[in-house]
């Protein structure tokens, strides 16, 4: 993103149509591999809630059997635990002693025992798919600015008299 960007700018800077155009085929190319990725994630959006979901369980089967508080595994737990106000897997590991939830969830979880993460994993892909899509709906209108705005650019450059 930074060269595509640098591309841009310097194109612009020096009046380069040859950067230009690359800045644009690359914003091309871009805004495709983002509506791909869009359109791929949101058939699939059951397979990858699973996939996330399954990546919870191993970090939380490494967050319990690590002895230190560096631990990758209990970095990414309480990431979850605090973005999502969850509080263990509703699996057979969750009905263990409390005693990995005072290490692991935030404290105003701790009172709640049964915010299941993988039922607000559920929730995050089925309720909040809209969010998502804003998200994606105006990142593509601001690549389509950008490759307009190029292209009128280097248009601009190709017809402008030489100094």
């Amino acid at each position: 993103m930074m060269f595509v960007g640098f591309l841009g700018c310097y194109g612009a800077i020096q009046e380069s149509q040859c950067l230009l155009g690359t800045f644009f085929t690359c914003l091309v190319i871009l805004f495709a591999c983002e509506v791909a990725a869009g359109i791929w994630g949101f058939v699939n959006k059951d397979q990858i809630a699973k996939d996330v979901k399954q990546f919870y369980d191993q970090a939380f089967q490494q967050a319990l059997m690590a002895d230190s508080d560096s631990s990758n595994g209990k970095a990414v737990v309480k990431t979850f635990h605090e973005t999502l106000d969850c509080c263990g897997p509703d699996t057979a590991i969750g009905a263990l002693p409390v005693l990995w939830r005072e290490d692991l969830c935030p404290k105003a979880l701790q009172k709640v025992l049964n915010l299941s993460c993988h039922k607000k994993i559920d929730e995050l892909f089925s309720g909040k798919l809209y969010l998502i899509g804003i998200a994606a709906i105006v990142v593509a209108v601001i690549m389509i600015f950008e490759m307009i705005l190029s292209m009128v650019l280097c248009c601009g450059i190709r017809n402008s008299s030489v100094y």
